[in-house]
């Protein structure tokens, strides 16, 4: 472990003299390639450095007590001795948990898809509370939220709501959200006052730029047609709403929200180029799904991770076992409780992977 982390510290010395040098600085591509390494590298180095200052202090501490001290002194040095080791010993565990294999697509934007599921309106409004609850967690951490593609139902809700998360980390935070969420409540629609369960799928894409993910327009089939409202209606008569088909993987995205027809494109192209990114990841990652799917399941949509029940003012997140009596607070975006635990049982799972 500590040769490793001996090499990245030589790395991140690196990566400050080829950012000071003029050569780097009028290279863009360089410079966002190795700022953007020596910034993955900065908590591992810092964390690393400090280790080093509290094992030298302990090292310094211990020779103390062969000197020939009062007894005064004596304990004063035992007790700051026993400080140092218990922080060296949870500085060695930050380590060991910073050293672990790092998702490649961690510190990107995401797109999320919320659709209604089993349940009808019920689920659509469903969906609706989904969306709130992502904005409102995304708000709270100065990201910048994006509507891509919405289609509302009458009653407030939404069939489907296809959003862009702009910020620093959103998919490290958000990657746990995909899957099947379920709601128990009384329906609004619901004149007798019973308890209905009903579901609304979310999928958390990784942004893929076109770096990521090669996308040939020959491959693209390109349908143009007017917008409609609810119930099929025309809303507008110019051919501004786009249907990009992917062939070669069948993936078919539609945008009708921009007036403009180049502008619904384009933010359906970030949608395709999103999904087509995901299936190739998905293909290409089998060992990786393999350890999430031990940790903190697959990420299917169709896998039911969580329960809203309204009755009790629950939320029990099904794949550790966490149940949270803070219903409100949840739908109101908070949410790192949960997504904090997920991360360390997944990190927890990664560790004795590795230790197997």
């Amino acid at each position: 472990m500590f040769d490793r982390l001996r090499a990245l510290e030589d790395r991140y010395e690196e990566l400050n003299r080829l950012l000071s040098d003029p050569a780097v600085a009028s290279d863009p591509k360089k410079l966002r390639d190795y700022s953007k390494e020596q910034s993955e590298l900065e908590e591992t180095v810092t964390c690393y450095r400090e280790y080093k200052d509290v094992v030298r202090q302990l090292t310094d501490a211990k020779s103390m007590l062969e000197e020939k001290l009062d007894d005064e002194l004596r304990e004063m040095v035992k007790e700051e001795i026993a400080v140092l080791s218990e922080k060296k010993e949870a500085l060695e565990e930050r380590l060991k948990i910073l050293l672990l294999p790092k998702d490649p697509n961690d510190e990107k934007n995401v797109i999320v898809e919320i659709r209604g599921a089993a349940g009808g309106d019920e689920a659509c409004l469903f969906a609706g509370d989904l969306y709130k609850m992502y904005t409102r967690y995304a708000e709270d951490k100065g990201w910048k939220i994006e509507v891509i593609e919405a289609h509302p139902n009458d009653l407030g809700g939404y069939k489907e709501i296809i959003f862009s998360i702009n910020g620093k980390g959103a998919y490290s935070r958000l990657k746990y959200e995909s899957g099947a969420h379920r709601v128990q409540r009384v329906p609004v629609t619901e004149s007798g006052g019973r308890i209905h369960t009903s579901t609304a799928t979310v999928a958390v894409l990784p942004e893929a730029e076109e770096i990521d993910v090669e996308i040939d327009e020959k491959d693209i089939r390109v349908d143009v047609f007017c917008s409609s409202g609810p119930g099929g209606q025309s809303v507008n008569t110019t051919q501004s709403a786009v249907r990009l088909t992917h062939i070669p993987t069948g993936i078919v995205v539609s945008c009708q929200d921009e007036k403009s027809q180049h502008k619904n494109k384009e933010k359906a192209m970030k949608i395709l180029r999103a999904r087509v990114y995901d299936k190739y990841l998905q293909e290409a990652q089998n060992e990786y799904a393999s350890i999430r799917k031990s940790a903190v399941g697959t990420g299917d949509r169709s896998e039911r991770i969580r329960t809203y029940n309204f009755p009790q003012s629950r939320v029990t997140d099904h794949r550790i076992g966490l149940t949270l009596h803070k219903l409100d607070q949840v739908l109101n975006g908070e949410l790192d409780e949960i997504i904090d635990a997920l991360i360390v049982h997944e990190q927890t799972a990664l560790l004795e992977r590795q230790e197997a």
